[in-house]
């Protein structure tokens, strides 16, 4: 059995156009479409599908609320379509519980990875694309002027655990994390999966919002 998807967009076009593309694939399979963020969720629950690749902006409601209401579920990863390169939406979206998020004028081959990628358990964003959402993170006024207090479920991590999260937090690569680890790609993996597993994080890019909303990592320490 593929990867079962619903594409949502209010855009009949644009929604046709990414179900074309991802139906093309051997291994995916697009088992409903939707226009707007009710009609996402009601195809997910129907379909059980794996993956929900959900525009931002749709009628009745909109994509970031259709997220927080799939990821509550659970069983379904998003992925957030947008119009627009970092801003608010993608870091509302990565809050909502989506995976990462692409921009429309994504290229097809882009598009079946990111699914792929998604479904495997893994997050869509390079490191370059965290680094900036960290940066975007610390510009924010809200953020900036509280001290938050770390989250007592840290102390589950070991030391060399809680130092994976803060590189994570930095927007480091697993290899690079080994270049700082003097260890194995192999080790920095384990590392990273132990602190998913002991905080109950999605992904990598869940582990960067949460260093930050838990007061491991205050905005400013880049």
């Amino acid at each position: 059995m593929g990867i079962r998807v619903v594409v949502a967009d209010d855009q009949e076009l644009v929604r046709a156009g990414f179900a074309m593309i991802l139906d093309a694939q051997p291994d995916i399979d697009v088992v409903a479409e939707a226009s707007n963020g009710a009609a996402a969720i009601a195809a997910v629950e129907q379909q059980e599908a794996d993956i929900a690749l959900l525009d931002v902006r749709m009628p009745t409601m909109d994509g970031l609320e259709a997220a927080r209401r799939i990821c509550a579920r659970g069983g379904t990863r998003v992925i957030m379509l947008t119009t627009f390169d970092i801003d608010d939406y993608v870091y509302s979206a990565l809050q909502a519980g989506a995976s990462g998020f692409l921009l429309k004028d994504v290229r097809r081959d882009d598009l079946v990875h990111a699914v792929r990628v998604v479904h495997g358990g893994e997050a869509l964003l390079a490191p370059s694309v965290t680094r900036r959402l960290i940066e975007q993170f610390a510009r924010r006024p809200e953020r900036t002027a509280v001290a938050l207090a770390p989250d007592p479920a840290l102390a589950q991590l070991t030391a060399r655990e809680l130092e994976t999260l803060k590189l994570l937090a930095r927007g480091l690569s697993n290899a690079e994390i080994a270049g700082e680890f003097v260890v194995s790609e192999h080790t920095v993996k384990t590392h990273v999966g132990n602190v998913l597993a002991k905080l109950h994080l999605r992904d990598r890019i869940h582990a960067v919002v949460y260093a930050y909303e838990s007061g491991l990592v205050h905005p400013g320490n880049l």
